[in-house]
């Protein structure tokens, strides 16, 4: 709070984030019914694109046998498949399937677009894109992930 008592930006921010999380955050059971290491072969492969399993495993850093137990269980949940290298038939690669995309697409979400769908569709269409605009740029002010922020942002505007 600042010393009049109203409150700062950020705060105003996060108590309306929190809001929004709590409205919309998915209800569908575990945020992810995948184990870290099967969740990071998908995220991997879905990066790096068809690999056999021996990359895979130096890849992340993985035993081969694990990595090839880990595509065996993925393969029967249908999420993975295994094909024929078309350059070097010797080869076989490993990669998603529609429903490894997909799963792994939903395993990332966070909110609900089945419940956040229908409110951003209330809002007027200046309006949504004003919303988007606003994220956007709070976003972009925060600099590349990961990063600290730049010293623009290190003091707050009572500070500078």
């Amino acid at each position: 709070m600042t010393s009049n008592g109203a409150q700062t930006p950020a705060e105003v921010f996060d108590q309306l984030f929190q809001s929004v999380y709590l409205a919309f955050h998915r209800r569908d059971g575990k945020r992810s019914e995948l184990s870290g290491a099967s969740r990071a072969v998908l995220h991997h492969l879905s990066l790096a694109g068809p690999l056999t399993i021996g990359e895979a495993a130096a890849h992340l850093d993985r035993a081969q046998s694990v990595v090839s137990d880990i595509v065996s269980q993925l393969q029967a949940k249908g999420l993975l498949e295994r094909e024929r290298d078309p350059d070097d038939r010797r080869r076989t690669l490993v990669w998603l399937t529609p429903a490894g995309i997909a799963r792994l697409a939903r395993d990332g979400q966070v909110l609900s677009t089945d419940l956040l769908g229908p409110a951003l569709g209330a809002l007027p269409p200046d309006q949504l894109r004003t919303l988007f605009e606003g994220l956007r740029a709070v976003v972009a002010a925060a600099g590349p992930l990961g990063e600290p922020p730049s010293d623009r942002h290190a003091f707050t505007r009572s500070e500078s």
